[in-house]
């Protein structure tokens, strides 16, 4: 392997050494470990620190990294206790995730590294986010983003990259190019010579670097560090290297030719940089040997302390508060002006008002900036507060959703705009993996508002009806809000932005020009969690949420002789269930009405709950109400039968008679 060391001096190539060597030493002692069960697995980097190390150093200490499993370089490059590290590794609390997520599946704000989850794809667009914050405020950093040559094959990845290239942001995307996904050979990963070639359709540069090479590796990417830092632009790098053992050390490497192994042995990364050091003179075996001495001294201490720490001890407190970021919610009152407006109207001013609150407040979406979004939510909101907070996004809700999650690890806050909720299901993973998971496992919140049009009753057919509140209320870690009065949806879009947390935030578009209401013309906030009594009555409990109310309205307007209370839940996530079981314990009676199909759907819920805590106080069996399982149809009398309306009028009469 041939060194060019240009103007290093003999510093840089011994921290580029002892940064190469340290890696492959704990890695080393942890294969040990690993047999011997203390460690449950590991995940090999064998071969390739020369990515990590060239990368990390050639970066500042203040610019995020977003990292694999196969990087330790980079969490060792940025002097990270090593105690902390086996701790994680040992499921012990002084770890990153107090035992709740294992080997690299974690971030660390103090030392800007931002870890993987299993689903490899979503970290591509949260590296977009990152660097879209740091593009905002004008401060000059790149972010650099590692990925497989396997993960290249998923949506996620094209997706990131795309978005990089329209909005030129300062991302170096790091393909480590080893040769096979687990088993799966390159061969039969993607069809083109190289991986970099694939940079020209999103309109980007690319470089290939012999990853096995320190010096190539440290000297190109800090030049493009430099470069980006002035001219603000995505790169495409792929890094040709090769690991030396299996995915996981369980599956091993029998899929590997013998004769492949052996040539990519002779690219030892370390041990020929050791050599060429040797050989230059730049370092003695004196030397080599005390710096060996010297980490073998502090792998032993650091591995003592984390076997010294106690085991995780359950608390179940502690495990479910973790779930959220704690929010304090404030009450701002502002009942002076009232004018009466559409759905529509609170929604877009809420969101308008919020912008004017936090001037780090980014919206994206489909169509969002000048034609004002589909539902003309946004209309006006480009000129008054500008492109770069009110961002147009290409057709690619995985990476946008991911993109949002990026600016809230770098500080900021953001509203995703899902043009139809049934197009949420193309950003599913990122929402429920990753958004959903981080504050429980690592503690990073997720400051993220996801606008969700929804709703049947308007003719769209099955991809532009649904209501799909269910496949998230049962997601540990998302809030889940559906108001059905324009009152409740400024109030509480208002604090769901407040919220530090992520929230799926539902607005059903049959209600956006058809329902009007008194709402407070100045910016108000009102309290998640908590349920309307919009009606109260002895005989029984209504509980719905979302158009729903308007059914149940007009449905005991038509039916007087019901003396019913009617709860209106305005959160399904958080869920105000104590006031329904105050209603049942009252009325004896309880009906419960969603618009979402009824098998899964937050009815089963309630239900569930009313029997184990209010059995005694029943006097009819509990109802439920929803659409008919099927999806949504187009044509109008197929629509009217499929949604639940008629049948809540009949089964209130009939539990009414009970």
């Amino acid at each position: 392997m041939r060194y060019h060391i240009g103007g290093l001096d003999h510093q840089k190539l011994l921290d580029l050494y002892a940064g190469m060597l340290k890696p492959r030493m704990i890695e080393e002692k942890m294969l040990v470990l690993l047999r011997q069960g203390k460690i449950s697995k590991w995940f090999s980097g064998i071969g390739q620190e020369a990515i990590s190390i060239g990368v990390t150093q050639a970066m500042k200490e203040d610019e995020y990294i977003l990292p694999m499993h196969r990087n330790l370089g980079v969490f060792t490059s940025r002097n990270i206790p090593l105690h902390r590290l086996f701790k994680q590794w040992q499921g012990k609390n002084g770890g990153f995730t107090k035992g709740r997520d294992r080997s690299f599946h974690f971030g660390t704000q103090e030392y800007k590294i931002v870890g993987m989850i299993s689903h490899l794809g979503p970290q591509l667009g949260v590296a977009d986010g990152i660097a879209l914050a740091d593009m905002l405020r004008r401060k000059k950093r790149v972010t650099a983003v590692f990925t497989g040559e396997g993960a290249t094959s998923e949506g996620d990845f094209h997706e990131a990259l795309n978005i990089a290239s329209v909005w030129n942001l300062p991302v170096l995307f790091c393909i480590e190019n080893n040769g096979y996904g687990l088993s799966t050979p390159t061969s039969e990963q993607y069809n083109c010579k190289h991986l970099a070639d694939r940079a020209k359709g999103y309109g980007i540069e690319s470089r290939i670097i012999e990853g096995n090479n320190i010096i190539e590796v440290y000297t190109k990417v800090h030049e493009l560090c430099k470069s980006i830092r002035k001219r603000p632009r995505p790169i495409l790098l792929e890094f040709k290297t090769f690991r030396m053992r299996g995915h996981e050390e369980a599956s091993g490497t029998k899929y590997v030719p013998e004769k492949l192994m052996k040539k990519w042995a002779k690219k030892d990364p370390v041990t020929n940089f050791e050599d060429f050091l040797l050989k230059e003179k730049v370092v003695s075996e004196e030397e080599i040997e005390r710096l060996k001495a010297d980490i073998t001294k502090e792998i032993n201490e650091n591995l003592k302390l984390a076997f010294d720490e106690l085991t995780v001890v359950y608390n179940k407190t502690k495990e479910l508060n973790d779930i959220f970021q704690e929010f304090e919610y404030q009450k701002i009152t502002n009942n002076e002006n009232v004018k009466n407006i559409r759905f529509v109207d609170a929604v877009s001013q809420g969101l308008e008002q919020s912008m004017e609150r936090y001037n780090e407040l980014v919206i994206m979406g489909q169509d969002v900036a000048e034609y004002g979004g589909v539902f003309k939510i946004t209309e006006g909101f480009v000129s008054k507060f500008g492109k770069s907070r009110v961002r147009n996004t290409p057709i690619c809700e995985s990476a946008v959703v991911s993109a949002a999650m990026g600016l809230s690890i770098n500080g900021m806050k953001a509203v995703v705009e899902m043009q139809f909720a049934d197009f949420v299901s193309s950003g599913f993973n990122p929402i429920v993996n990753y958004l959903a998971k981080t504050h429980y496992r690592w503690g990073q919140n997720a400051d993220v508002v996801i606008r969700m049009p929804c709703g049947g009753g308007v003719g769209a057919g099955p991809f532009h009806s649904q209501t799909n509140e269910a496949w998230f209320t049962k997601t540990p870690g998302l809030k889940v809000v559906y108001p059905a009065f324009p009152v409740d949806a400024k109030g509480l879009l208002s604090t769901a932005i407040n919220d530090p947390n992520p929230v799926l935030f539902f607005e059903h578009k049959g209600l956006y020009r058809s329902v009007y209401g008194d709402v407070p013309s100045d910016y108000y906030t009102l309290p998640l969690g908590k349920a309307s009594l919009i009606k109260e009555g002895e005989s029984i409990s209504v509980v719905t949420y979302g158009a729903g109310v308007h059914w149940a309205v007009e449905t005991l307007e038509k039916h007087p002789e019901i003396d019913a209370d009617l709860i209106d839940l305005r959160t399904l996530q958080p869920l105000d269930i104590e006031t329904v079981y105050a209603s049942v314990k009252k009325t004896g009676k309880l009906i419960v009405l969603h618009e979402d199909t009824l098998f899964g759907g937050i009815a089963s819920d309630i239900s569930a709950m009313v029997i184990e805590n209010c059995f005694e106080y029943l006097d009819a069996p509990i109802k439920r109400v929803g659409s008919l399982e099927t999806p949504v149809p187009f044509a109008k009398g197929l629509e009217e039968n499929y949604l639940p309306k008629k049948r809540f009028e009949t089964t209130l009469l009939e539990l009414n008679a009970y």
